[in-house]
């Protein structure tokens, strides 16, 4: 097999993302390398369809992310993500240990693998937004050690109305009927990396 190569971290991105917070029964989560923060045995959870465009790798996205603690860090684990581009799938499992898997997207908001589909996202329009900073850094085992990769962004965040569909016997069947809140982040520019010392 042909290794697949990919750009060197830091990566940075641009494209468009829909986003929503979950409160999930945290007993139904998929395993993360840290314990994550509860709430009344709830997990806050965030999921998101991202479209990647140039300047940078162009691909889409659909990931879910729990929040967990270090110490007194807080950051975000990625327990499950899909990817349509081997070149990001390779390069996040190998720079940061980010679990990806490959899936095919019907839409930029509809994703299934060779096991079926796996969700669907309906949004309204997003509402007028501010450009906001974002940051955050990751936590993800990568070979034996416990990796940390900081992540900075900037997008224009609005709240939207949004619907999940999600396959009952599917990858995703633990979330919760709704989510919290959900934002679009448009123009977004994302910096990931490099891997923490």
């Amino acid at each position: 097999m042909v290794p697949v190569t990919y750009p060197p971290e830091p990566w940075v991105l641009h494209g468009n993302a829909y986003a929503s917070l979950w409160l999930a029964d945290a007993a139904r989560l998929p395993p993360a390398p840290i314990r994550p923060v509860t709430v009344r045995g709830r997990a806050v959870v965030g999921t998101a369809f991202v479209d990647y465009r140039p300047p940078g790798l162009a691909y889409h996205e659909l990931a879910v992310a729990v929040l967990v603690r270090r110490g007194w860090r807080l950051g975000v684990s990625v327990t499950q993500i899909w990817v349509d581009s081997p070149v990001s799938r390779a390069g996040g499992r190998e720079l940061w240990g980010i679990p990806k898997e490959l899936a095919t997207f019907d839409s930029p908001t509809s994703a299934h693998d060779d096991r079926g589909p796996i969700a669907h996202l309906a949004t309204s329009s997003a509402r007028s937004g501010l450009r906001l900073p974002l940051a955050a850094s990751t936590w993800q085992v990568l070979g034996a050690a416990l990796a940390r990769t900081p992540l900075r962004a900037t997008a224009r965040v609005a709240p939207l109305r949004a619907t999940w569909r999600v396959n009952p016997a599917g990858p995703l069947k633990w979330l919760p009927a709704r989510p919290l809140v959900s934002v679009a982040l448009t123009g977004l520019r994302l910096r990931f990396g490099p891997r923490a010392a």
